[in-house]
């Protein structure tokens, strides 16, 4: 007796390529957390001004976070939502500057 054929969207066959997509983002915003720059990084990613930038107060900080966790809030209801906008390399990049500047703030 043939044995039936997998069916090629079942989650199941689906889940090591998930889990190695989900290890190289993690990787790479790993490395991008690194490398980033807060002066040449930002300005790509959320419209600010230079002062706002060169403030490295710990207020700046604070809402350079808040700021740029509500974009990453919004990429990522593009993303699930299927949109046409959605841009996985700025989701990427939202989170790697979102990650060093909060590891940036004092406890």
């Amino acid at each position: 007796m043939a044995r039936p054929a997998r069916i090629p969207d079942d989650p199941i066959t689906k889940a090591p390529i998930r889990h190695r997509a989900r290890h190289a983002v993690d990787a790479a915003i790993a490395a991008g957390v690194a490398l980033y720059r807060r002066q040449t990084c930002l300005p790509r990613l959320l419209p600010m001004l230079p002062a706002e930038l060169a403030d490295e107060s710990e207020a700046a900080r604070r809402r350079i976070v808040a700021r740029l966790a509500r974009a990453l809030r919004t990429e990522r209801m593009r993303g699930r939502a299927g949109h046409w906008t959605y841009d996985l390399n700025r989701h990427i990049a939202l989170h790697q500057a979102y990650e060093s500047e909060r590891r940036q703030l004092r406890p």
